[in-house]
């Protein structure tokens, strides 16, 4: 038998966009939609389950599940959205919603455990020092990082956490390639946007998400460097009743924690970026931590109605109940007055357009009640699902430097 060829997320992203999640979807109930066309490619029969051929007695009968989901988002009761009028209200709406949100996430350790930082190598590079780092997250859990700091920068320096989306980890972001090597070519869809944060006057600490690269479990580990490890842990932490969401927000805190023990880092002047599924741990991140100043969201901020609601995702980023009380837009909220700067790929198939342009009008709402219109933005650029950065990175600049 031949060897399956490995499909990869935006694939899969382009093979479920036919469910409807865009602007169409909402613009015609999902259920009332025509599914897509059978691929007679796949198999000449024409056969595709039990009724095929089947065309009387099941006229009034669904079996479609998003449109069934689609149904219950709608009847949804989202008992803690954005309602507010005055700063005060939305104030005490945010302590609200942030304790349910950690409640939902699964919730964090009650005390933090020693960082036992070690440096593992230095290296030059033309405009920063790069250093590979390991610490302590919590007990059993340690976290690997690159440290870049830029060469001429005015210490103590801003510093921005970087976290990788889905892919090789943190490597695709600092300039190495697949063979472990320098590039120089910023490739990939992440486009070493650490690097970028470096070169644009920033420190960088770069942090390998839990099951990605070197943090993956061993069967995972050994089907390639592209393959991801969040089955069976993210499945795992559901099991506890909590979520790969929490675990990776702990490691973002902890990680400022250790900015922290760094002299030459400015622990007051910290942001988050990150790219994809790391944009949504920057997302959750900036909602529950106050040390962060200013977030960058690239390929994230949706509604969960028309991204993982209704195309396939990685377990990874299912927060369960969440929908009773909240949407995308609201955690959003939870991080105003800071500042936030969210980018979306003009043809993302993995987080709809249309979708992305109604949150972030939904979250400049909540930014209007705080009187901080300046401290939000939003670019749409012509792209697919990738980091851009071409506003976003001198936003961070911009509002880590005040």
């Amino acid at each position: 038998m031949p060897a399956m060829r490995k499909v990869s997320r935006r694939e899969l992203a382009k093979m479920a966009a036919g469910l409807g999640a865009a602007s169409a979807a909402r613009a015609v109930p999902l259920a009332a939609q025509a599914p897509p066309p059978f691929d007679s490619a796949q198999d000449k029969s024409g056969y595709i389950g039990p009724l095929t051929g089947v065309t009387s007695g099941v006229e009034d009968r669904r079996f479609d599940p998003v449109a069934y989901t689609r149904d219950r988002y709608s009847a949804a009761p989202r008992r803690l959205r954005f309602d507010a009028r005055t700063r005060a209200q939305a104030e005490m709406w945010q302590q609200t919603l942030r304790a349910k949100v950690t409640e939902l996430i699964g919730g964090f350790p009650s005390d933090r455990q020693p960082l036992r930082p070690v440096v593992l190598e230095t290296r030059e590079f033309p405009g920063y020092r790069r250093e590979k780092i390991v610490f302590d997250s919590r007990p059993g859990v340690s976290v690997l990082a690159y440290v870049l700091l830029p060469a001429k920068a005015r210490t103590p320096v801003p510093t921005v956490v970087c976290v990788p989306g889905h892919g090789r980890g943190v490597d695709d972001v600092v300039g190495i390639d697949d063979q472990g090597r320098d590039r120089t070519d910023k490739a990939g869809y992440q486009h070493d946007f650490a690097i970028q944060v470096a070169e644009a006057g920033m420190a960088a600490v770069a942090i390998e998400p839990m099951a990605f690269g070197c943090r993956r479990d061993p069967l995972n580990a050994r089907q390639g460097l592209s393959r991801k490890g969040c089955e069976p842990a993210a499945g795992g932490a559901l099991l506890l009743g909590e979520t790969m969401i929490a675990w990776r927000v702990w490691d973002v805190m902890r990680t400022i924690d250790y900015i922290a023990t760094r002299p030459e880092l400015d622990a007051t002047r910290v942001g988050c970026m990150g790219i994809s599924g790391g944009g949504t741990a920057t997302l959750f991140s900036a909602a529950l931590e106050p040390r962060i100043r200013a977030a960058m969201v690239s390929g994230y901020l949706n509604t969960f109605r028309d991204s993982i609601g209704s195309l396939a995702h990685c377990i990874d980023n299912y927060v369960p109940g969440i929908l009773n009380w909240a949407e995308m837009h609201d955690v959003a909220g939870l991080i105003a007055p800071r500042a936030l700067f969210v980018e979306s790929g003009e043809k993302d198939n993995i987080f709809p357009i249309a979708a992305s342009r109604e949150s972030v009008t939904h979250v400049r709402e909540i930014y209007d009640v705080f009187q901080a219109a300046d401290r939000i933005e939003h670019e749409v650029f012509p792209g697919e699902h990738s980091f851009w950065g071409k506003r976003g990175i001198p936003f961070i600049v911009e509002h880590l430097s005040r």
